[in-house]
């Protein structure tokens, strides 16, 4: 006779195999899909060699290290001298590029170089880079291997603060129009150099008014590059080859003013939770811990789509597989700073202002929170955001210099891909992908005149570099400094083409 089976245990026996046959499928349709995608990265022979006059790009990147063109937002004439000497200096160093280039001031110290091209029909391009640096953080002085302003070349790099931002860009751009005017090349498009002198205070009297005066000619550019994103080594978990991120898109800038008033008194006598400093650290903690919503889309995710299939082991699955596994991928995502600022649009409390006396209960607590938006975030949505957090009783102000996220640049179009080509053909084996720029550059302010603005910059970072930008040390390597000159010249000729 045989058992009894309960129906009950029938029907958990048939939800079982039903289970188990579906999460055999997902296996397989994991698996499947994980082997479908192939490589997205462009087959390209390597570019002619050239030869590089070294010593003299080297002295020239050394020599523009030593002028202190520092930006200064309350006193834009405070390094006046230092820029007129720098502006000098590069005339005397790129005589061709000056004798062949027209060379024009903007707003008193910003750069505007214009190289005629011999079809008037071509739109044109622009090459940007900015003349300006940050100052050196006060009492970090002693902690440089050598002076920050001195140029030093030593153990095969220049040293010093601007070597990597942004002068190595602008020392290679003309380096390679020097060489390129030497050889006979003449571009087949008019070719813009536009070197701004306030883009680390964010470039409203440079390059935001060079745009101003190629509007006025009625210039539109078919594409720009500009400093950005550059070619990592060892920053991407999951991948053993350099990355060259190109920037496509750059986040949106905002601080918001946060004023709390309260009735002042003395300490003696507090009231709980209705103080200012209270209602603000109330307030402050909401934002910080309820932050506007991440999401894997946009940008981010045409990045991790287009490295998945570089990548090796549970990464690849996983990045393959956003259909599914999204959820999970965005979860650790978010545990890291800097990929969560690819996710979403940011918060960071950063200034806070209250009372005088320690025995006195303050009438008012002022705080800033700083937000970088995400490309399709606006500054009325994050001041809504603010609102709605923050609560009643407080008054917002949105500070000056906000901007909103720049639009996103195609990747499919022929400048994208020319800029694709030419990093595939220099860095043989580098992994080219489109990337979000989570800072500001110049480039933000030249979106009227041209709908493919592209940051890259072919500068080599690992993961020890990344503190030396705007840190101690700053620092370019001369080998990867020729590499930057190779990439102009190359960029340059394959535009004409």
């Amino acid at each position: 006779m045989k058992p009894h089976t309960s129906k009950p245990t029938r029907l958990f026996k048939r939800l079982a195999r039903a289970g188990a046959a579906l999460l055999l499928i997902l296996v397989v349709a994991v698996a499947i899909n994980t082997a479908r995608q192939g490589s997205r990265q462009l087959d390209v022979a390597p570019a002619p060699a050239i030869t590089v006059n070294e010593p003299a790009v080297i002295e020239a990147l050394a020599g523009a290290v030593r002028l202190r063109t520092i930006a200064d937002r309350k006193n834009p004439d405070a390094s006046a001298d230092q820029f007129r000497r720098f502006h000098e200096f590069l005339a005397q160093r790129f005589p061709r590029v000056h004798a062949t280039l027209k060379r024009e001031t903007v707003s008193n110290y910003s750069l505007l170089y214009t190289w005629e091209g011999t079809d008037k029909n071509a739109k044109p391009i622009a090459l940007m880079a900015h003349q300006d640096v940050v100052p050196i953080a006060p009492g970090t002085e002693s902690n440089w291997q050598e002076a920050p302003f001195d140029g030093i070349v030593k153990d095969g790099f220049v040293w010093g603060r601007g070597a990597w931002d942004d002068k190595s860009n602008l020392v290679s751009q003309l380096s390679a129009i020097e060489q390129l005017i030497t050889e006979g090349f003449q571009p087949r498009q008019t070719i813009y150099l536009v070197f701004g002198h306030d883009e680390e205070v964010g470039g409203t009297q440079g390059a935001a008014k060079v745009v101003k005066v190629l509007q006025q000619r009625g210039v539109k550019l078919d594409f720009v590059i500009d400093e950005g994103l550059l070619i990592t080594e060892g920053v991407m978990p999951g991948l053993d080859k350099p990355v060259a991120l190109i920037g496509i898109a750059e986040k949106g800038y905002l601080s918001v003013e946060i004023k709390a008033t309260a009735t002042p008194g003395h300490s003696s006598m507090p009231s709980q939770g209705e103080g200012a400093i209270a209602m603000m650290s109330a307030a402050l903690r909401r934002l910080d811990g309820e932050q506007l919503p991440a999401g894997l889309r946009g940008v981010a995710r045409e990045m991790f789509e287009n490295i998945a299939p570089e990548m090796s082991g549970f990464q690849r699955v996983a990045l393959s597989n956003l259909w599914l596994l999204g959820p999970v991928v965005q979860r650790q995502l978010e545990k890291k700073a800097s990929t969560n600022a690819m996710l979403r649009t940011t918060t960071a409390l950063t200034v806070v202002h209250a009372g005088e006396k320690d025995n006195v209960l303050p009438g008012e607590a002022h705080a800033t929170v700083n937000f970088r938006l995400l490309p399709g975030d606006t500054r009325e949505h994050v001041m809504a955001h603010v609102k709605s957090k923050a609560g009643d009783g407080f008054e917002l102000v949105a500070l000056p210099g906000s901007a909103e996220p720049s639009p996103i640049s195609p990747t499919q179009s022929p400048s994208y891909q020319l800029l694709n080509q030419t990093v595939r053909s220099l860095f043989p084996g580098t992994i080219v992908s489109p990337g979000l720029m989570i800072g500001a550059t110049d480039s933000r302010h030249f979106a009227p005149i041209s709908e493919h603005i592209y940051r890259f910059s072919p500068v080599r970072a690992k993961p020890e570099d990344l503190s030396r930008f705007h840190g101690t040390n700053e620092r370019i390597s001369t080998a990867n400094l020729m590499e930057l000159v190779r990439f102009y010249h190359q960029l340059i000729r394959n535009a004409s083409q």
